[in-house]
């Protein structure tokens, strides 16, 4: 004779294991999800070498390219897949995507002729989408300085056509600016992450041109706790 009782009690068994799988594939999941957000705003002691000249990096938006850290939690640095070639640049779904990982602020540097900037909102705030220059980098190095004294904003993230010149050369000088590096040693890192990619007239006459429009700005000035938690380690 078939123990009915014994029978559902292993089939109710299987059910609440079965069920306890779900739940857990679902948490880790949402952890996933958590942690891909905050590792863009987390300040958590500055990114290591690998991780700013690395090719592939998690990237808060599809389409973007060499998406690489530079202060941990308040300046990211990237292009387009295929480069934009439109200099169109962000789309509404890609401004979406980046306030939605927590960002506050987006630079495209340098071109952007046919791109409609302005501010984009979700349902955890807002970013705003400005243009910005590498020959005159004061009022995106004024606007670094205003995100790293204020924890609860966002980051920004400044991109050019492909991720590799422009952005690349105010994020040299942000190094420069707020973590102590020398010039010599953010245009090593400059050239380390260009990818190869040639210049017009040299690529040492070139970011050596764009740092003869830089001037370190005395007033913007960080605290050895805030250059801890954000410069390269």
């Amino acid at each position: 004779m078939v123990n009915v009782f014994s029978t559902h009690k292993y089939s109710f068994s299987g059910l609440l294991h079965g069920l306890i799988a779900v739940f857990a594939t679902l948490a880790v999941c949402a952890s996933a999800t958590v942690s891909s957000a905050e590792s863009f705003t987390a300040r958590s002691g500055g990114p290591s070498s690998k991780a700013m000249i690395a090719r592939s990096n998690p990237s808060p938006a599809d389409g973007l390219a060499f998406v690489r850290p530079v202060l941990s939690g308040v300046l990211y640095r990237a292009g387009f897949k295929g480069g934009d070639k439109g200099r169109t640049g962000l789309s509404k779904a890609q401004r979406s995507e980046l306030c939605k990982a927590g960002f506050s602020s987006a630079r495209y540097i340098d071109f952007g002729k046919n791109t409609a900037f302005g501010t984009t909102d979700c349902a955890t705030g807002s970013v705003s989408y400005s243009a910005g220059r590498s020959i005159r980098p004061a009022e995106v190095m004024r606007e670094i300085h205003d995100i790293i004294k204020n924890p609860g904003r966002g980051p920004m993230i400044t991109h050019c056509m492909w991720g590799v010149h422009s952005s690349g050369a105010i994020s040299a000088m942000a190094l420069v600016q707020f973590c102590g590096w020398s010039e010599t040693k953010a245009k090593k890192y400059w050239n380390d992450a260009r990818n190869g990619a040639g210049c017009s007239h040299g690529c040492d006459s070139w970011i050596d041109s764009h740092f003869d429009k830089f001037k370190f700005d005395a007033s913007l000035q960080v605290s050895d706790a805030e250059r801890a938690a954000i410069c390269p380690k």
